[in-house]
């Protein structure tokens, strides 16, 4: 489920001539029944609103007083979250014959045609007021606070984001809720301007409208709007712009050192410029740096279930789960301990909107026997990146919905895809070629195209914490064992080899040293071939002394990886 709430106005689209018909009341009943959750934003003040609407105990946030006031009818409490009218600036309206004049905990409302006489006392006394207009009414504010504003403020409540609202309106005044909305939708009787700049219009007028779009929410959800509207850009194809949707589960697949991480770094990029919330899983920790995110855990701490779950909580807080302290087969057991808290918290509030799970064959690996109950019915907004898509979970490959395979074994990603699936490959599979990769909607069997994907702004260093302080393997480690085997100190990081180096006798250092062991262990374990070119060059200078060359070398290696991970490579 994405959308998670409707947000509505009142009069005009919800009631007609202030009351709300049996049908349309049904209607809102239904769609909390979903479990869903229900907002009303009116520009009425709470006492008059509770007059004419005795069922508002049905809605989960009232925003009232065009924004200047949030009431929870579960609770009954009230907040205004702005300034109360000045009572000399009420009484010179009331001096200059404004009436109709209304007075709330913060509005000031009358009716057309007093709009110029309210202009003109705000001049004269120098207030920082607002008015607003809603098809004859004349709203009087502070500067600022309109429903937009007042809908943040409710939802920030409930930890909703405006991407999984739908809002509907009908007026003058429902603009700016209606365009902070994931989706905005105008009843049929609204005005041509709130029609014109909306998502989707209804054919029915009023609460029918309502009725009308509640019924699409129920059985469609985000499948109302199209995927361009509130997708994010993969890149382009032939001209046109190709969408990844927040619904979708994707699958990016390839070599390794193709491109697969920097992918996945320029679409984190789009995710902060349209604000949707994400959450990286990070065995490697090849996003340490990653802007717009918090990092949790290092190369000698895993996070916790609970800082992960606290920090995902807050709307304006990405997360970057670094496991590089966990072993390859600890962390099927971290995911799986986490990814229920975590989809339990998704399947209430949308959120985050991306998970973005990198070396998905460690964290849902094909041989556990307990990954469907796992994972959730569904993955929408997931992002799976691997190396070897034939070995993560068969339930977890059934749940995407898009393929993206990069580099020379592209057509192998699609095959083994297919293969894992049980879905008959395309007859005719393209070699992406540069900076293309193959994309492909598996459940609409389209034909496959290739994309040019955007590029990231920012570089990052990749397994730059891994190798620095995370726990490689036996046959990854570097062994100082001295020219007799005398000793056998195993250094699984390169932060551990600069600590022994600088312990070892010179006998030793200068054994590995003219055997080009640093060098070796650097351009095949560290995969550093700037480090291993760098290191070669003290190994063959034999003018250097043991101190010079220790020097020289663990200067280059500290140079590199003890620098901030956003650091772009030398």
């Amino acid at each position: 489920m994405y959308f998670i709430a409707l947000a509505t106005d009142y009069d005009g689209t919800l009631a007609h001539d202030g009351a709300v018909s049996e049908k349309t009341l049904a209607a809102l009943e239904r769609f909390k029944k979903s479990g869903r959750k229900l907002l009303l934003v009116t520009g009425r003040e709470l006492p008059d609103l509770k007059r004419v609407f005795p069922d508002v105990g049905l809605f989960d946030k009232v925003v009232a007083e065009n924004g200047a006031l949030i009431y929870t009818p579960a609770s009954e409490e009230e907040r205004v979250i702005s300034l109360s009218p000045e009572p000399k600036f009420v009484a010179r309206l009331k001096k200059q014959g404004v009436k109709p004049l209304s007075v709330g905990r913060s509005i000031v409302a009358t009716w057309e045609p007093h709009q110029a006489t309210v202009l003109e006392v705000i001049k004269k006394m120098g207030l920082e007021l607002e008015i607003i207009f809603n098809k004859g009414a004349v709203m009087i504010l502070p500067s600022g606070v309109n429903k937009a504003t007042g809908l943040a403020a409710a939802l920030e409540d409930l930890r909703l984001s405006p991407h999984n609202v739908v809002g509907i309106g009908d007026a003058e005044n429902d603009h700016a809720f209606l365009q902070a909305c994931g989706c905005s939708v105008a009843v049929d009787n609204a005005i041509p301007a709130v029609k014109s700049t909306a998502t989707l219009v209804t054919s029915g007028a009023r609460g029918k409208g309502v009725e009308e779009l509640i019924a699409k929410l129920i059985k469609r959800d985000h499948g109302i709007v199209p995927r361009r509207h509130d997708g994010i850009v993969l890149g382009s194809s032939g001209g046109d712009d190709i969408y990844l949707s927040p619904t979708d589960s994707v699958l990016i697949a390839g070599s390794s050192g193709i491109g697969k991480s920097t992918l996945a770094t320029a679409l984190t990029e789009r995710f902060v410029e349209n604000r949707f919330q994400f959450c990286v899983f990070d065995p490697e920790g090849d996003y340490d740096g990653l802007e717009g995110a918090v990092r949790l855990g290092d190369g000698s701490s895993a996070p916790t279930k609970a800082q992960v779950l606290d920090l995902v909580a807050k709307a304006d807080s990405n997360v970057v789960v670094n496991g590089l302290s966990l072993r390859v087969n600890e962390r099927p057991d971290f995911f799986a301990d986490l990814l229920p808290g975590l989809g339990s918290f998704r399947r209430r509030t949308a959120r985050p909107h991306w998970l973005v799970i990198d070396e998905a064959h460690h964290l849902l690996p094909k041989r556990r026997d307990d990954t469907r109950s796992v994972l959730s019915l569904e993955l929408p907004g997931t992002i799976l990146i691997t190396v070897h898509p034939e070995a993560i979970s068969t339930d977890a490959l059934r749940l995407v919905t898009a393929v993206i395979a990069l580099g020379p074994t592209a057509k192998d990603v699609v095959k083994a895809f297919c293969r894992e699936t049980g879905i008959e490959p395309p007859k005719d599979i393209p070699t992406p070629k540069g900076d293309r990769v193959l994309f492909w909607r598996p459940q609409v069997r389209k034909k496959l195209t290739t994309v040019k994907v955007i590029e990231p702004r920012q570089s990052l260093k990749r397994h730059s914490r891994k190798y620095a302080e995370g726990q490689l393997d036996e046959t990854g480690s570097f062994y100082f064992r001295g020219p007799d085997d005398a000793m056998n100190l195993r250094a699984h990081n390169l932060m551990i080899f600069a600590q022994m180096a600088e312990g070892i006798d010179d006998k030793t250092w200068e054994f590995h040293l003219r055997a080009g062991d640093y060098s070796k262990w650097f351009r095949h374990q560290i995969r550093d071939k700037d480090l291993a070119r760098e290191t070669a060059e003290a190994e063959k200078d034999r003018k250097l002394s043991a101190e010079e060359s220790r020097k020289r070398v663990l200067d280059a290696v500290r140079r590199r990886y003890t620098a901030p991970a956003t650091a772009p490579e030398e």
